[in-house]
């Protein structure tokens, strides 16, 4: 069995490493864009009120 060099209480030096430390996520396309998702959301909560109000006015 070998000799440890550092002590069990202390940290071993660590090497340097090549990769970045925050590698890069794919782009997740049409859901990186909420907003879309939230303008056909409120897009057709105004269709659904005005065909509402559109029955109740009677135009």
């Amino acid at each position: 069995m070998s000799v440890p060099f550092v002590p069990p209480e202390e940290t071993p030096p660590v090497e340097g490493c090549t990769s970045s430390a925050h590698p890069e996520r794919a782009d997740g396309g049409i859901w990186d864009h909420p907003m879309i998702w939230v303008s056909l959301i409120l897009f057709g909560a105004v269709l659904g009120g005005l065909f509402f109000l559109f029955r109740i006015f009677g135009f």
